[in-house]
């Protein structure tokens, strides 16, 4: 039963999570909210243990799904980077600033960017796309998440420097306009370079803050020298090009790792 402890203990993370925030806001929707996220997770983590081909994508379609169409297209939440801001300048904690502050700010240093992995709405489509192993060297062009990044900030800072009238009408439509670029561009340039996880590795603004994080992440894949026999499978089913062999912090790509567990699956003498 140890190798069930897994998916045990990220529920009961999201339970404390759930129940505090439930507790502190008064607000039942919290309860429910990461109580679901938290058992889509563990589901997904328990067909993972009994060797499920489709876990990962079972949760991501069980999350992301959720959040993309109950939280933003029907309850009107920009869950997008956007709608941190907006909120983050209107002094409330709701929504979209605890969405942040659990996923993807202060999470990754327990799951690192397991978010990326099984949660992101956006990589649930692109995952979908043929190039699931990187059929490209990675490209040098990070640097553009840092100018997404900015361009949210700025959008919505102008909004209210401007005194714009219905902020929240425009950040619905923000949400729904985000979306159809990220796929656009994410969909091209999975084409254009042969690998699904270019806009992730390139375009995306919350790596932002998931790298830092992530770079002291608890959960992390770990590889036991004593087994490896250096075939290097799973450097080649990576989709983040990350060198899981090394297990230093500073490994190569080392705070890009989604958690996707292929290097684990692919590894012939179970070294990871």
């Amino acid at each position: 039963m140890k190798k069930y402890l897994m998916p045990v203990l990220m529920l009961a993370v999201f339970e404390i999570v759930a129940v505090t925030l439930w507790m502190t806001k008064d607000n039942l929707f919290y309860l429910f909210n990461f109580s679901y996220i938290g058992l889509s997770i563990s589901f997904g983590v328990f067909l993972f243990i009994r060797k499920y081909k489709h876990a990962r994508r079972i949760v991501q379609l069980l999350v992301g799904l959720y959040m993309l169409i109950y939280l933003g297209l029907i309850c009107n939440e920009n869950m997008q980077i956007e709608g941190f801001w907006y909120y983050l300048f209107t002094g409330v904690f709701e929504a979209a600033t605890i969405h942040y502050a659990v996923a993807k700010i202060f999470g990754p240093l327990l799951f690192g960017r397991g978010w990326c992995g099984y949660a992101c709405w956006t990589a649930m489509v692109l995952d979908f796309l043929p190039y699931k192993v990187p059929g490209n060297p990675r490209k040098k062009i990070g640097w553009i998440r840092y100018i997404t990044f900015a361009a949210s900030l700025i959008f919505v800072a102008t909004l209210f420097l401007a005194k714009v009238g219905n902020i929240e009408w425009i950040m619905f439509w923000a949400f729904i306009a985000g979306n159809v670029i990220y796929y656009a561009v994410g969909i091209i340039l999975a084409y254009l370079f042969k690998d699904n996880r270019a806009f992730c590795k390139y375009i995306c603004p919350i790596t932002v803050f998931l790298k830092p994080m992530s770079y002291f992440s608890l959960l992390r894949i770990k590889c036991n020298k004593d087994k490896c026999i250096s075939c290097g499978k799973c450097k080649k089913v990576c989709p983040m090009n990350v060198d899981v062999t090394d297990n230093s912090r500073k490994r190569l790509n080392g705070t890009e790792c989604i958690l996707c567990m292929e290097c684990v699956r692919s590894c012939p003498k179970d070294a990871l």
